[in-house]
C-alpha cells in the first residue's frame, strides 16, 4: 500500500499518529462486490455498514458508486444527508434510537431497521404527524451462534438486538402491516463480525424462511427484502481472506432452495459489508518514541499513538500485523511489543511481533486498521484525534483534520 519514500512523504506532511486510506483498494472491493454478488445474482443490493468507518469524502465514494449505506446513529444520518446521499439507499438501524432521530429519519425518508416494538410504535406515531409513509425492515435474532469474540455476537437468542422468531413478533407484525404509514418489506438479521464460516447465515436464512411460511399462512403476507447483514472476515494476521463470493454464492443459493421449497417468493437480498470493504484500505502511521528494554522479560517500543485510536486489542484482543517505514537492516530482527501512549498498562497495540530493529523517530505501520479504529477513536487522557489522509495513485487528499487542542475543549464550559 506504501513504499518507505510514500510513508515519509505523508508523514512529513500530515505528521502522526495518522490514517492513511486507499482510495484504489475501496474502489478495487467495491467492484469485487459488484463483479461477484450485484451482477452475478439478479434482485441484491450492497449495503456499506457505515460504522466501520464514516466521513463525509467515504459518504461521497459510496453515492458515486451507487451503494447503499447503513447508519445506526443521528450523526451518521447527518453526515450522509450533508452530502446530499439518496434517502432511498439509507438503512436506519439501532437498538435504541430516540425520538430526534426517528424524526429526522422520517423527515428524510429513510428506510428504518424496526428492532423493537417501543420503536415500532414511535414510528407510526411519527409518520401519521408528518403523513409521511416509509418501508420498515425488522431486525430478529435467529438464534444462530457465531464463533467469533463475544462481544461481536449479535445473533443468538440472548442478545440487545432484535425480535425473536415467535408469536409475539406475530402480533407487532399485525401492527406494522395495518398501518398506513409503513410498509413492512421484510426481515434484518446480524449473526456477528469477522466471520470465516457461512454455515451460520444458512442456518439462519433456514430459520427465517420457515417463520416466513409461518407469516404467508397466518398473515397472508409475503416478505420482499431479506437483509443478512455483513460479518465476512478480513485477514489482519494469519487467517486466510475469503472472497466476497464464498459468502453470497452459498447464501443465495440457500435462498433460492429454501423459499422455492415453501412456495413463498423469493425476496430481494441485501448484504452489509463493512470492515471487508474498508478494513483492509486503511493503515495508520505512528512515530517511536521510547524504547524500554526488561532484559529476560520483554522489550516495549511506544508510539506517538495508541488505544485512543485503535481500542480493539485491549477491547477485543485483536492482532495486528506492522511494517516498518525505514531503511533498516532487514537481518537484524527483534522480538518487541508496541506499546501506545496512554497511561493505561492495557494500552498494547501488538504484543510479540518479531521486527527490524527499531529506533526512535523511525516510521512504523499498523496495517488494515480501515474498520472499527478511527470511528472508536476517543479522547482519553485529553489525546486529540489523528488526521486522516486519502491517497489515490500518486495523490494524496486530508479528508479529516487533525484535531487541535482547542478543537477537542471548545464545547467546554
Amino acid at each position: 500500500m506504501l513504499s518507505n519514500k510514500r510513508a515519509k512523504e505523508l508523514v512529513n506532511k500530515y505528521g502522526t499518529p495518522l490514517f492513511v486510506y486507499s482510495k484504489d483498494i475501496i474502489l478495487d472491493k467495491i467492484n469485487e462486490l459488484r463483479e461477484n454478488f450485484l451482477e452475478k445474482h439478479d434482485n441484491t443490493e450492497a449495503v456499506y455498514a457505515g460504522k466501520a468507518f464514516l466521513c463525509k469524502e467515504m459518504c461521497r465514494i459510496l453515492k458515486r458508486e451507487n451503494m447503499s449505506l447503513d447508519v445506526v446513529s443521528g450523526g451518521e444520518l447527518y453526515t450522509a444527508m450533508s452530502v446530499e446521499f439518496p434517502e432511498n439507499k439509507i438503512y436506519f438501524h439501532g437498538n435504541n434510537k430516540t425520538i430526534e432521530e426517528i424524526k429526522t429519519g422520517v423527515e428524510y425518508g429513510v428506510n428504518f431497521i424496526v428492532d423493537n416494538e417501543n420503536e415500532l410504535n414511535n414510528l407510526i406515531q411519527i409518520t401519521d404527524n408528518l403523513n409521511k409513509k416509509i418501508n420498515i425492515l425488522f431486525r430478529v435474532s435467529p438464534g444462530v451462534e457465531a464463533h467469533t469474540h463475544k462481544y461481536i455476537i449479535t445473533g443468538n437468542v440472548d442478545s440487545k438486538f432484535g425480535f425473536q422468531l415467535n408469536d409475539y413478533l406475530l402480533k407487532v407484525l399485525k401492527k406494522a402491516i395495518n398501518s398506513n404509514t409503513l410498509n413492512f418489506m421484510g426481515f434484518h438479521f446480524h449473526i456477528g463480525s469477522q466471520l470465516f464460516d457461512v454455515s451460520p447465515y444458512i442456518e439462519a436464512i433456514k430459520k427465517i424462511t420457515e417463520y416466513a411460511k409461518r407469516i404467508k399462512k397466518e398473515l397472508n403476507y409475503d416478505i420482499k427484502i431479506l437483509d443478512v447483514g455483513g460479518g465476512f472476515g478480513i485477514k489482519y494476521t494469519d487467517e486466510t481472506e475469503p472472497k466476497i463470493n464464498f459468502f453470497t454464492d452459498k447464501i443465495m443459493e440457500t435462498v433460492q432452495n429454501e423459499f422455492k421449497s415453501k412456495e413463498l417468493i423469493i425476496p430481494k437480498i441485501l448484504i452489509e459489508p463493512g470492515r471487508w470493504l474498508i478494513g483492509k484500505a486503511g493503515m495508520t502511521l505512528y512515530k517511536i518514541g521510547t524504547i524500554k528494554e526488561i532484559p529476560d522479560v520483554r522489550k516495549y517500543v511506544s508510539v506517538d499513538g495508541g488505544m485512543t485510536d485503535n481500542i480493539r486489542p485491549a477491547l477485543y484482543g485483536s492482532n495486528y500485523d506492522a511494517v516498518v517505514f525505514n531503511d533498516l537492516d532487514k537481518n537484524e530482527i527483534e522480538k518487541i511489543t508496541l506499546a501506545g501512549k496512554c497511561c493505561e498498562s492495557g494500552d498494547i497495540l501488538i504484543k510479540d511481533i518479531e521486527l527490524p530493529k527499531l529506533k526512535t523517530n523511525d516510521i512504523i505501520g499498523v496495517l488494515s486498521t480501515g474498520a472499527y479504529c478511527y470511528s472508536m477513536s476517543s479522547n482519553y487522557n485529553k489525546l486529540p484525534k489523528p488526521a486522516v489522509v486519502m491517497i489515490n495513485g500518486s495523490e494524496d487528499k486530508l479528508i479529516i483534520k487533525r484535531q487541535s487542542y482547542e478543537k477537542m475543549i471548545e464545547d467546554e464550559l
